[in-house]
């Protein structure tokens, strides 16, 4: 070993010796390799690890199934009736919400369908019928779109405008806003990523809220990559709708429950609600009236019962996010970041280009970088050195170092293979 990457080693195990968030580490399961070492897993934004306390709350479902059947919906240490609702304070919290504006349920593209049926509401006579939505723009989203203006009887083609990067790769907020400026009066709704899937770029959400409102549309977010990531203030962003996933950032498992968040200015709006029993007023729930009765907050999107199995495990992640404290993952995260690129650009290999932002406000934790070379090489040397990142086709390498499980050694271990790599480029 040459004394460069020696001396990014040592850098790296005096930062983790000084990180005060260290210990939650050891509050998740990481995958480990044949030598028994704990893989560097910088690929949270795909799937983020076992917190090791879910396999505790999601046997406390099964026991109780097991010994309470039918009854555990309303005896036990967490009766499954109001599962969910323990989780509103948590998730508020997560994205900059009120308890009462968030709802545990479904997963994020069920919940976009859902939001799409109030919230996009085309008005063909006026000429108010586009779907506008930043680029590159993740398919089960698009294919969502799409659906819904099939549904009123709309050509996608037409009314499905997608506001593509420009040559940096990114899409500007200026952008955005001199489209609405400009065609406002034909778009009826506007979803907007928190983070992009791709190139994790971060949206000023509540600059693209106002420019919606000015263009009088509807305003909605996919926030899959960045609940649990940067900090939300949708509340305050004054956003119509939002949906996520939680088995990325949150780390609550492969096809975990998903959230929603719908403005408390919408709770008694005469918004036409797809109705199930589980949205209708609990106090008349279990009446059966012949009309759907809507509870007053974000709870009345839900449609059926909440799946308990899958939403166990959100209550120990929840928990872990808020014992760690916002300020100090935001100061680690950072420097988790900070340390990657500079890391990696120190490197000077020339078939690898930064495609998220440089400022770090302008982007999550995942850093995704072009590879202007065959990729094969260096993902079987990532797999041979137990380094988990990912590749989204044809050529854009994924790596998101997370504060609360990964270590500053597992980004100099990251690195240590791109040198590797780059050497032979």
């Amino acid at each position: 070993m040459t004394d460069e990457p020696r001396d990014l080693v040592h850098e790296a195990q005096a930062a983790d010796s000084r990180d005060p968030l260290r210990r939650y580490r050891d509050l998740f399961s990481l995958p480990t390799g044949s030598d028994g070492r704990a893989a560097a897993y910088l690929c949270g934004n795909s799937l983020g690890p076992l917190p090791v306390d879910a396999r505790r709350q999601v046997n406390e479902c099964l026991e109780s199934w097991a010994e309470r059947g039918v009854e555990g919906h309303f005896e036990g240490p967490a009766p499954w009736y109001s599962y969910h609702e323990p989780l509103r304070e948590g998730l508020a919290r997560r994205v900059g919400a009120k308890p009462t504006e968030v709802v545990a349920m479904n997963a994020l593209t069920v919940n976009l369908h859902l939001m799409l049926a109030s919230f996009f509401r085309p008005d063909s006579a006026r000429g108010r019928t586009k779907i506008v939505a930043d680029g590159p723009l993740f398919p089960s989203d698009r294919y969502a779109l799409q659906s819904h203006l099939h549904l009123h009887g709309l050509d996608p083609s037409v009314h499905l405008i997608v506001l593509e990067p420009d040559s940096s790769g990114l899409v500007c907020e200026t952008t955005i806003e001199a489209f609405l400026d400009q065609h406002g009066d034909e778009v009826a709704l506007a979803l907007f990523s928190g983070v992009n899937f791709l190139t994790g770029q971060r949206l000023d959400l509540r600059r693209l809220a106002r420019a919606g409102q000015r263009a009088g549309c509807s305003v909605g977010c996919d926030l899959a990559h960045a609940v649990g990531n940067r900090p939300l203030q949708l509340h305050e962003d004054n956003i119509d709708f939002a949906v996520w996933c939680s088995y990325k950032y949150l780390n609550s498992g492969p096809g975990a429950v998903g959230g929603a968040f719908v403005h408390e200015r919408h709770h008694r709006d005469d918004l036409l609600r797809l109705g199930g029993w589980w949205g209708n007023d609990p106090s008349t729930r279990f009446q059966f009236e012949d009309e759907f009765q809507p509870v007053p907050s974000a709870d009345a999107w839900q449609v059926s019962n909440p799946p308990i199995l899958s939403t166990a495990p959100l209550r120990s992640s929840l928990a872990i996010f808020d014992e760690a404290g916002d300020a100090a993952l935001e100061s680690k995260g950072e420097k988790l970041s900070l340390f990657l690129t500079r890391s990696v650009d120190n490197l000077r290999i020339s078939s690898l280009e930064q495609l998220s932002p440089r400022d770090w406000q302008r982007r999550g934790y995942q850093v995704s970088y072009l590879v202007h070379s065959e990729l094969e090489s260096l993902q079987r040397l990532l797999k041979e050195a137990n380094v988990i990142t990912d590749i989204r086709e044809p050529n854009v390498l994924r790596v998101t170092a997370n504060p609360l499980y990964n270590s500053f050694e597992d980004v100099a271990r990251f690195i240590d293979v791109l040198r590797r790599w780059g050497q032979t480029e």
